[in-house]
């Protein structure tokens, strides 16, 4: 079964020259790292990353702060890729089961076997496909992986619904059993964009409170300022996985970009917020 790219030629450019080209504009772009990838790291140097996901123009630059340093790490076997559903198919916690991603830079294996054990680990995630047909925010982060690694990893996509804390807690502890207790060489990705479709001051003042929460790290933090502060960030599921991650390790989260659209275009009245976080190892 193959996964087709449901926005190429919308959020990221249709054909393979020129997202090679669009991903090299996003490292060098001066919101961006400001250098391409020079080469693939030896070792394992995180547990987790939060990228954005809107269409490269605008978010890509920062998401390009995560991929550099997701460079400088050891292959992967596998990315688990987390993300929040904006179609509202398929089921709380959907798990893409098996086959392949295709996007112009080529096809990506789905890692049946970490997904099975998501599945069986969690108890409320379930495998569906429909939740990933039109789904943006997993998509666009697989050229980028492409791109830094060629091929020769594996993804396991999760798209989550039911954005609440318990969730959350089930999939950061699912994911490290799977380091710890399978062995599995394993990164997470996990996905959001920040607050939406304010001025760029209000949003940077949004923005911040979710990204503290994140990098104390208190997941329950997470969800209590989007809600009581109205910041309409699309996953706070996804961020608080990651905060979870973090919590658990004992480790600090390290905010390596924030940016809005505003910051890109220049239009300032309505902007959507960014970010790219780093779980380190120790």
């Amino acid at each position: 079964m193959i996964r087709l790219p449901a926005h190429a030629g919308s959020f990221y450019p249709a054909r393979r020259d020129d997202v090679v080209r669009s991903i090299e504009w996003c490292f060098t772009h001066k919101l961006g790292p400001g250098v391409k990838p020079s080469g693939i790291g030896s070792e394992r140097l995180s547990y987790a990353y939060i990228v954005p996901h809107a269409g490269y123009m605008y978010s890509g630059p920062t998401a390009a702060h995560a991929y550099l340093w997701l460079s400088k790490e050891r292959k992967p076997e596998t990315v688990v890729l987390v993300g929040p559903n904006h179609t509202g198919l398929g089921l709380a916690v959907s798990v893409y089961k098996e086959g392949y991603w295709r996007t112009p830079l080529g096809d990506v294996e789905v890692d049946s076997e970490v997904g099975r054990l998501i599945v069986s680990y969690t108890g409320f995630a379930a495998f569906d496909e429909k939740a990933h047909f039109y789904e943006h925010s997993l998509e666009v982060q697989i050229p980028f992986l492409q791109y830094i690694y060629g091929s020769g990893f594996k993804i396991t996509p999760i798209t989550v619904m039911a954005q609440i804390p318990s969730i959350s807690r089930g999939l950061a502890e699912a994911f490290l059993k799977i380091l710890e207790d399978n062995g599995v060489d394993a990164i997470m990705v996990a996905t959001s964009d920040l607050n939406h479709y304010e001025s760029h001051d209000i949003s940077v003042e949004k923005d911040l409170m979710v990204i503290e929460e994140v990098l104390k790290p208190d997941p329950e933090g997470v969800f209590r300022v989007v809600e009581e502060r109205n910041v309409s960030a699309c996953g706070p599921g996804p961020m608080a996985t990651v905060a979870y991650i973090a919590k658990v390790k004992g480790v600090k989260p390290v905010l390596l970009s924030h940016t809005t659209s505003g910051d890109v275009t220049g239009e300032k009245d309505f902007v959507v917020g960014y970010a790219s976080i780093r779980v380190p190892r120790g």
